[in-house]
């Protein structure tokens, strides 16, 4: 189930999150048949925002680099969700390979590297990473800023197989985004699992994608336990035809931009709402909050300065964006030491392993809170806590953050979906 998190948030509480809570059976229920239909994704998270009358996904990652961030009370609830997702792939498994990001100095992502392989160890596995970088030509210790240490060692490729010297894995977990593509060492590899697929990797996956299958599944989920689907779905437009450098696709981008803006403000006055909404603009492809711009009128996105195109026109691994999807803003109301604050949820395999909020004391309610300045919150798990309640509030042990399991969730499960459905994807990439 769902952990209790607690914080020390304030704000309005949702009549959606009783709704939650009055259909939880239902909702389980419901999950529990999806997850037979639909594999699950080795691990994800997502970053959520509540507006207060609008609970819904703004991201989900399949190669999530925070589990430094999450309270050491999560750790027993990691381990036991890894050994299921483990069981669930590879029931035999006992050596396992990792491949992280190309980082050597960012310390916040190589511990979270040393808290994976902590988890992914006490379920049994032996566990080794491997370095896709040239100049990981022998077994490499850092040290790192906690106290901690990993050693990289360089990859060995030996037929359909990928490992190290004198250790040839079961399983490959990628913990890179693949931004920059597939490395030929990770290419064609036939006799080991690879987790997840090379098609999940950003050189291939779109967000618009992902949106897409998250639609169907908030409006199959709301269908089933009678919310409206936006309550829990940001709308969006996709735009393939821009070109910040030089200027082209403006219009293009203009027009969805107004047109999701039109949608938003019929469902504002429907609710009652009196915040001005804003989309969202950014790259359809990448991550690290790059390619992000926030807007509230069409006029915003012509004739961008030179400032404006070059944020927007390059993002990790200096990949040039050419297409963006249009997503609609959701205000978070939430704030955690004066700081404006969305939480973000992790998971493995289908479960909800804890989960921190993304703090930012320089931005506002409406603005992208992936940026230089952010900071992380950890967030408290209650060992006690196993189900809801719906006989107490929402605010109350353990139910306040049950929506947000819920939601990210459902974000998970798109995230499945989009997973089986772009499969051929892989093919593709690796004819290329």
């Amino acid at each position: 189930m769902v952990p209790h998190l607690t914080t020390a948030l304030t704000g309005p509480l949702l009549e959606l999150e009783r709704q939650f809570l009055d259909n939880a059976s239902d909702i389980e229920k419901w999950f529990r048949v999806q997850w037979q239909d639909h594999m699950p994704p080795f691990y994800g998270s997502t970053d959520l925002r509540n507006s207060g009358f609008k609970l819904a996904p703004v991201d989900l990652n399949l190669f999530p680099g925070g589990f430094n961030n999450l309270n050491d009370a999560f750790m027993p609830l990691c381990v036991q969700a890894a050994q299921v997702a483990i069981e669930r792939i590879c029931p035999d498994a006992s050596k396992l390979l990792l491949v992280p990001e190309n980082h050597t100095r960012n310390q916040f992502y190589l511990q979270n590297v040393a808290k994976l392989v902590s988890i992914l160890r006490l379920t049994g596995l032996e566990v080794r990473i491997g370095s896709l970088l040239p100049e990981i030509a022998a077994p490499t210790v850092l040290e790192l800023a906690n106290g901690a240490t990993l050693t990289l060692e360089p990859l060995r490729r030996s037929g359909g197989r990928v490992g190290l010297d004198g250790f040839d894995p079961c399983a490959v977990l990628l913990n890179n985004d693949l931004s920059a593509g597939i490395p030929p060492v990770l290419k064609g590899l036939d006799e080991q699992w690879l987790i997840p697929p090379l098609h999940a990797g950003w050189h291939a996956r779109r967000k618009s994608k992902h949106a897409e299958c998250y639609d169907r599944v908030a409006r199959e989920f709301a269908a089933a336990i009678g919310i409206d689907p936006w309550r829990i779905n940001p709308e969006f437009g996709v735009c393939g035809q821009i070109n910040f450098q030089e200027r082209t696709g403006e219009e293009c981008l203009a027009a969805q931009v107004d047109s999701l803006l039109t949608r938003i403000r019929a469902k504002y006055k429907e609710y009652g709402v009196g915040d001005e909404p804003f989309v969202v603009v950014k790259a359809d492809a990448g991550t690290y909050g790059m390619g992000v711009m926030t807007v509230k009128d069409a006029s915003e996105v012509v004739g961008l300065n030179r400032r404006q195109r070059n944020k927007m026109a390059v993002v990790k691994e200096g990949l040039q964006v050419h297409e963006v999807i249009i997503q609609e803003g959701v205000h978070t109301f939430e704030t955690v030491e004066d700081g404006v604050a969305e939480p973000v949820v992790y998971m493995m395999d289908h479960y909800v392993v804890g989960g921190f909020y993304r703090v930012h004391t320089e931005r506002g309610r409406d603005e992208n809170l992936n940026a230089p300045g952010m900071h992380f919150k950890p967030l408290a798990f209650d060992t006690c806590c196993t189900l809801p309640d719906a006989a107490q509030g929402p605010d109350a042990p353990p139910n306040r953050f049950y929506a947000y399991g819920v939601v990210a969730r459902l974000a998970l499960l798109a995230a499945s979906v989009e997973i089986e459905e772009t499969a051929p994807l892989e093919e593709l990439g690796e004819a290329a």
